[in-house]
């Protein structure tokens, strides 16, 4: 997700797809940790979405 579309969602919004994103991460850790996770570059990309989303909202705060 680019940071402008971010930027025109709403806290509340922004709110669920933070939530969405460290599900994301969890899942994904649990499958690299039972050796299930194949394109390990994956983790680095919801972990950069998480941060940008997290940016967003600290700015709109």
């Amino acid at each position: 997700m680019d940071v402008s579309e971010m930027k025109a969602k709403g806290p509340e919004e922004l709110r669920k797809e933070l939530e969405s994103l460290l599900k994301a991460q969890f899942s994904l850790r649990m499958q690299k940790a039972t050796q299930q996770l194949s394109n390990t570059s994956q983790l680095r990309k919801v972990r950069r979405d998480i941060a940008r989303v997290r940016t967003v909202l600290g700015t709109k705060a």
